[in-house]
């Protein structure tokens, strides 16, 4: 909203510094300290708002260290991160872009999701809450609504590079550029490789050239399962103190930088990465989120005043996912989101290899003491907040991998 107040103030009156709102960098500091601010100052309002409430974690037993000191912590800490990211969005974005109205969705759908499912685990005095099935109907519908708007919505464009004689044909025209004009597309990029656009249609179109009015078939289930699988690997990260808000963090920052550089006409040609316009509006949206998540952190780390339930985890995911698919970066995830991952992994394997070997020797056998990973080192005896900080380091190792993908293909 306050961009358009002073783009109208800078217009009709040339009122001094009302041009700074023009600039996505300066709107997106704006947003990440407001974030902060919020996350922080009236944080601990709405975690007293929640302590008088009694909406405190039930813990279940799983033999644990400092478990049972858990207990009667209050959840729905995700509030404070949807707030916190919401509001500096509303102020400071473009409300007309199609990127920022999809997040918002995104942040609205997924809150409710979580919220309900935390509203009920706590009315049940129960880990159980909402019913799996209707989690994932609720990402399933998330991940429809990305992929239709992605596939069919007409401000959704990338612009490709032309080729050099086509440049060359056009050296001399004012209005030359080094782009061809917006097109609809599902081209992706694949990580390290020189060439390195990658076009969804392709998998249907070699039966014949006919079908790629029926890319939407291969693109949208796609989506669906980006979305799914990333909402349920920050789901399952946030198992203690701090490690999915502070490993989010690292994500977003890193997905805040891919953006920029995906909506920035100049960078994204020298880069060499596919231009994608509008989409370095996102930048702001990302800034507030990674504002909020951090600030989020004063509260959340060991020994954490406040847990984000699923209100906060299943939110987190769902927007890095959305993210990640927007700026046609979802090959990324794997190593971006590799603590999610790598968390989502350890629990297929132990979930395959107990019920394997029970079928096989009548015993369910194990691999790791317990999962998702991050129990497995508790059970080893780690204290928690080492691991955390293990994992936050593991974080930033994969983030720089993935910003060297920028120039190393």
């Amino acid at each position: 909203m306050l961009y358009y107040l002073f783009e109208y103030l800078e217009s009709e009156y040339q009122f001094p510094g009302a041009t700074l709102f023009q600039f996505i960098t300066f709107r997106a500091a704006m947003a990440i300290i407001l974030s902060l601010l919020i996350s922080t100052i009236y944080g601990k309002r709405i975690i007293g708002f929640l302590q008088r409430k009694q909406m405190g974690e039930s813990i279940r037993e799983l033999g644990l260290d400092g478990q049972a000191e858990k207990a009667g912590t209050p959840t729905m800490g995700g509030i404070i991160i949807i707030l916190a990211t919401l509001v500096p969005v509303l102020l400071f974005a473009k409300l007309d872009n199609i990127y920022v109205i999809l997040l918002i969705v995104t942040t609205l759908w997924m809150g409710v999701i979580g919220f309900t499912d935390d509203y009920l685990k706590i009315k049940r005095k129960d880990k159980e809450g909402l019913a799996g099935k209707f989690k994932v109907i609720g990402q399933v519908g998330l991940g429809l609504i990305v992929g239709c708007t992605m596939y069919f919505h007409s401000d959704i464009t990338i612009k490709e590079e032309k080729a050099n004689s086509d440049v060359e044909q056009v050296a001399s025209s004012e209005e030359s550029s080094d782009f061809n004009p917006a097109i609809k597309s599902t081209k992706t990029t694949i990580p390290f490789l020189k060439n390195n656009e990658f076009e969804y249609s392709s998998l249907i179109t070699w039966i014949s050239p006919d079908l790629v009015k029926y890319a939407w078939l291969i693109f949208i289930p796609i989506v669906i399962f980006i979305v799914t699988a990333v909402s349920n690997g920050a789901n399952l990260t946030d198992g203690i103190d701090g490690l999915a808000a502070g490993s989010s963090a690292i994500m977003v920052l890193t997905l805040a930088l891919f953006a920029w550089v995906s909506g920035n006409i100049i960078f994204s040609d020298y880069l060499n990465v596919m231009y994608i316009p509008n989409s370095g509006e996102m930048t702001i949206f990302i800034a507030a989120f990674a504002g909020a998540l951090v600030g989020f952190l004063w509260y959340n780390t060991y020994p954490a005043q406040v847990f984000m339930g699923d209100t906060g985890s299943l939110t987190i995911g769902g927007i890095i996912a959305v993210i990640a698919i927007a700026i046609r970066k979802e090959f990324l995830i794997p190593i971006i989101c590799g603590i999610f991952f790598i968390e989502t992994l350890s629990v297929m394997m132990q979930v395959s290899w107990f019920k394997y070997t029970k079928k096989k020797h009548g015993e369910g056998r194990r691999i790791f003491l317990m999962s998702p990973l991050h129990h497995h080192y508790q059970k080893k005896g780690i204290h928690e907040s080492k691991i955390v900080s293990r994992f936050w380091i593991v974080g930033i190792f994969l983030a720089i991998i993935a910003v060297i993908t920028l120039k190393v293909r």
